[in-house]
């Protein structure tokens, strides 16, 4: 980004009265026109075909391991490593009090969910633990927080508390290490970095949710 920034005011090109004409306006229009077209063309020969772009989602990412957790890819950024939490010792601290494993575990909301990594793969597990508003109430503040032991955090508007999960299971199964053991978040409509593992901490303060980078600088999906 730094270097595009550069070249576009070092090289800057004045806009030209010529450059909005009609003309050039219903060229442009025409052009990109023709890409979707093609586009939508190559996307109805693929699945037509059977190729094995038939698969994709619309991200584009590919089928793995649905309602098969133990099949499921593991995943991390660059060098991510997967921590080794103690169970007995793991507490997620969450509204001015401490869970323990066992405590979480008790809970046993379920959801349903597609988590799509940007590593280009998606998989669709029944996942199972705490809905996050039993976990903090009805708190007022601008964002919910949630922190993994990594560092690692996300930031989501107080009013979705209720649509997402901090699951300690899928199908059934207590997640493995590399899928976030104990706790993992679970985000419905969010890409695989929204997704926060080894979840220790869930705060509530009055930052507003959007203010944190689109995409994070380190991505654990």
């Amino acid at each position: 980004m730094p270097f595009a920034i550069w070249h576009v005011v070092a090289r800057r090109v004045r806009v030209r009265s010529t450059d909005l004409s009609r003309r050039n306006v219903l060229r442009g229009g025409a052009v990109v026109a023709g890409a979707a077209v093609a586009y939508a063309a190559s996307e109805v020969v693929v699945r037509a075909t059977g190729l094995p772009g038939a698969s994709r989602r619309y991200t584009g990412s590919y089928e793995a391991g649905s309602f098969q957790p133990g099949l499921m890819p593991v995943s991390s950024w660059l060098f991510d490593a997967i921590p080794n939490v103690d169970q007995a010792a793991w507490r997620l601290r969450a509204s001015g009090r401490e869970w323990s494993y066992d405590e979480l575990s008790a809970f046993d909301d379920r959801l349903t969910a597609t988590l799509d990594c940007t590593g280009g793969f998606y998989s669709t597990q029944e996942w199972a633990g705490a809905r996050l508003d039993r976990l903090i109430g009805n708190p007022a503040g601008g964002s919910i927080r949630v922190v993994s032991s990594t560092g690692y955090d996300r930031r989501f508007a107080v009013e979705r508390a209720g649509a997402l999960l901090l699951a300690t299971r899928a199908g059934g199964q207590a997640l493995d290490p590399g899928h976030g053991f104990p706790a993992r978040l679970i985000v419905p409509d969010g890409r695989g970095f929204w997704w926060v593992k080894w979840v220790t901490a869930i705060e509530v303060d009055d930052v507003p949710h959007w203010w944190q980078p689109p995409f994070p600088d380190s991505v654990r999906p």
